[in-house]
């Protein structure tokens, strides 16, 4: 079968590392890819945010399957244009998409399917949402309604940070995204990500994983797409597991059948492990990005034929494997992310890296200049991923690697999975 992957950062070139040991592919493309994704795949320049031009090369190439990675084609509505051409697509539909296209159909979800969240209110008036501030306890959480690249999302401390929060979201700092504001209560606990492989009826697990979001050392700093993370994370037992499947995601996939939107795809949920339970802060309609890189050097099972068993309908036949051990993952970004930073330094000792035995390096925001040299294209670079017998091994087998790897204009957090803050 002829395959193409729609991205261009780590996520997508750990689909394609884990896609390319398929014997059912006899063709594996990405577009646009990157240098790294361009070892497992043919990578072919185009924007993935048009989606005719995604649909004039699966047709071109007579593509059987498109994969999209990041949520944007998603929400654009990919899957739906596709399924008019007759090609077959692994992900949700533009309707199905709105779990995280918008946190208000999200939460509305959850009203109807009983899901544990955090108490909010929308607002698309800057005054309004000031004054419930006012009225609210703190700290509290700002979060612009649409998608933000992971960084529309401000924990506020107190009045002023809340106040400035909604500000810049209502004077533009998120584009569109933010002309509609969510305002949450602050849950405390731990923060674990969850994902399922879902047919529109069936879900399985996929794994569990926990991210760290916020950009320093101790988890300071502003979010970020994601600076590190770790699979399996300890915090989710097996009986939260199953509560998370049961209580949360197939309520969520009876709610979206009833609505005549099926979801298909990965689900990914997001929580808050409180003291009263876990709660949903979001859903996302895709891997997360670092956790897809610790998912799937952790998978056993032979990635394709589960997406094609997701696609096809058949998941109640489908059992997933995973190596018993741990894998975690450090991003190294561009200084200053995740607010502006500079593009085009040269990065060496990535292949002294990869022979570290138990690391992968994944690409996230390269290129390469006319003398092949590996330069940085992007905020979040590379993902220096390790798998070992436990946490600490991983650690030490990761940072390990990082410190082959000369990149100057480059930063890195120095405690991924030490703790789980």
């Amino acid at each position: 079968m002829k395959v193409l992957v729609l991205g261009s950062g780590a996520r997508e070139h750990a689909m394609c590392w884990s896609l390319s040991n398929s014997p059912l592919i006899s063709k594996l493309m990405c577009a646009p890819g990157n240098p790294g994704i361009a070892e497992d795949a043919q990578c072919i320049n185009i924007d993935i945010n048009n989606n005719s031009e995604i649909i004039s090369l699966a047709l071109k190439e007579k593509v059987d399957l498109v994969i999209p990675g990041p949520e944007i084609p998603l929400v654009n509505g990919i899957i739906d244009e596709l399924d008019k051409v007759n090609i077959k697509a692994f992900g949700p539909s533009k309707e199905a998409s709105k779990l995280e296209g918008s946190k208000q159909f999200t939460k509305s979800i959850c009203k109807l399917a009983n899901i544990p969240t955090a108490k909010s209110e929308f607002f698309s008036k800057k005054e309004a949402a000031i004054n419930y501030i006012k009225n609210n306890k703190l700290p509290i959480v700002i979060k612009a309604d649409g998608l933000a690249a992971g960084k529309g999302v401000i924990i506020a401390q107190n009045e002023d940070e809340a106040i400035n929060a909604i500000e810049n979201s209502f004077n533009g700092l998120f584009g569109e995204a933010g002309k509609t504001v969510l305002i949450e209560e602050y849950l405390e606990g731990v923060e674990a990500s969850f994902f399922a492989l879902c047919d529109g009826v069936n879900a399985i697990p996929l794994a569990n994983a926990q991210d760290h979001k916020r950009v320093g050392d101790g988890d300071t700093g502003p979010n970020t797409g994601g600076m590190g993370a770790f699979s399996p994370t300890p915090n989710l037992t097996d009986d939260l597991n199953d509560n998370i499947l049961n209580n949360f995601i197939q309520p969520t996939l009876i709610e979206m059948a009833k609505r005549g939107s099926p979801f298909q795809g990965i689900l990914y949920a997001g929580l808050m492990l409180t003291k009263n339970g876990p709660k949903l802060i979001e859903y996302n309609v895709r891997f997360g990005d670092p956790e897809c890189q610790v998912i799937l050097t952790r998978m056993k099972s032979n990635l394709f034929e589960a997406i094609l068993s997701a696609v096809d309908h058949t998941l109640e036949n489908f059992h997933l494997r995973f190596y018993d051990e741990v894998a975690l993952t450090v991003v190294m970004a561009s200084n200053g992310y995740p607010g502006k930073y500079k593009i085009n330094s040269i990065i060496t000792g990535i292949d002294e890296a990869n022979n570290i035995k138990g690391v992968k390096v994944f690409h996230a925001g390269t290129t390469t200049d006319s003398e092949k040299n590996i330069l940085s294209n992007g905020g979040r670079v590379l993902s220096i991923t390790a798998n070992a017998r436990n946490i600490e091994e991983a650690r030490i087998l990761a940072y390990q690697a990082i410190k082959k790897i000369k990149w100057s204009n480059g930063f890195y957090r120095n405690d991924i999975g030490k703790t789980s803050f």
